[in-house]
């Protein structure tokens, strides 16, 4: 019944446009203390919510999240890998975006699909059970997870590498009252002496033991940080405006997969390369409308705007750009402003 079920249940799972599907136990990580010691030297920025003992408890048992978990479903579905998919035409004054988020914010989308998933199951035993599905949200490891249940290794740069479908994977975990067949743990490290990653880290944020310091990382300071960007970072975030894919674009195991992303995905949704003269003219309700339901909505429109702004002063001098950064000091948010005046410095 074990068996079978769990087939049962990877085959509704690849109807449901996952690519990866493995299990595993609700039984403490294996990389938990080097979880611990990343957070004993600071290396999570002001994201204070991870160091919480709350936090940690639930981290270190799912059953403490959900009392009665006996398996954890883990489960990957693939995005754009940038080199295979042709976004709008780049050039200097075009911003860039992660690909993860040229489509539907994937915590809109993957949650409906588990919620599907885990009524199929239901339907299939007949009878319900006590679940809790997970995207990027809860207090568990995704990446310890997922290789325990077999999808990949974690990579130099901290990402889940599949040797077939690379590292442009999300990852969402649903954590089941029911018994399944474990999956053998991904036990190979396949990145070998390769530190292409770590090379070319702008900011120079991965870390030695498959960690990274958020507060160097462009994604985080793009996305999560709230307040001015460090005066380091700014020239070498070179026309990143949300996220960065530096560290997975140079990644070998990356060159070979093939297109083969969901359609919900689509770079159709958010421009890949948005013209950053045409982002500056975004007010709060015209940034909210066009980027209802994507994950840029994170960054929301004063952050967002701050990235641009700085995007805008490395993509080279010119009139144009000078009169809109200084109608940019008009702006009632101060944090806009001060990054309007540092752009209009480096021209002067």
């Amino acid at each position: 019944m074990c068996q079978s079920l769990t087939q049962f249940i990877k085959t509704e799972s690849r109807r449901l446009g996952f690519s990866l599907t493995g299990v595993t136990t609700p039984d403490p990580p294996p990389h938990l203390s080097t979880f611990e010691n990343w957070l004993a030297l600071g290396r999570h920025a002001d994201m204070d919510y991870l160091a919480t003992e709350r936090s940690l408890q639930r981290r270190a048992d799912a059953r403490c999240i959900l009392p009665g978990c006996r398996s954890i479903l883990a489960l990957g579905i693939r995005y754009p890998n940038p080199a295979l998919v042709t976004p709008a035409a780049e050039h200097n004054s075009t911003g860039r975006i992660a690909a993860y988020a040229w489509g539907l914010d994937y915590h809109v989308v993957l949650p409906e699909k588990m919620e599907a998933l885990v009524h199929s199951i239901q339907t299939h035993i007949g009878y319900a059970f006590p679940y809790l599905c997970y995207t990027d949200s809860g207090p568990i490891l995704e990446r310890d997870l997922a290789q325990q249940a077999g999808l990949g290794w974690i990579g130099k740069n901290t990402c889940l590498i599949h040797p077939r479908l690379g590292s442009y994977i999300l990852l969402a975990e649903i954590l089941l009252g029911i018994e399944l067949e474990v999956d053998t743990p991904f036990e190979a490290d396949r990145c070998g002496t390769c530190t292409r990653c770590i090379q070319a880290c702008p900011t120079g944020c991965i870390l030695p033991g498959r960690t990274l310091d958020a507060s160097r990382c462009i994604s985080y300071v793009s996305i999560e940080m709230k307040t001015s960007i460090p005066l380091e970072f700014r020239p070498v975030m070179g026309n990143w405006v949300f996220g960065c894919d530096i560290c997975q674009m140079v990644c070998p195991w990356n060159r070979f997969t093939s297109p083969d992303e969901d359609a919900f995905f689509s770079p159709n949704r958010v421009a890949a390369a948005p013209v950053l003269m045409e982002e500056l003219a975004l007010d709060a309700q015209a940034f909210n409308q066009k980027y209802k339901n994507t994950a840029l909505m994170r960054a929301r429109r004063n952050r967002y705007l701050r990235n641009v702004i700085v995007a805008l002063a490395n993509s080279g001098y010119s009139e144009e750009k000078f009169r809109s950064l200084k109608l940019m000091m008009n702006d009632p948010n101060p944090l806009i402003k001060e990054h309007a005046s540092w752009a209009m410095a480096q021209w002067t």
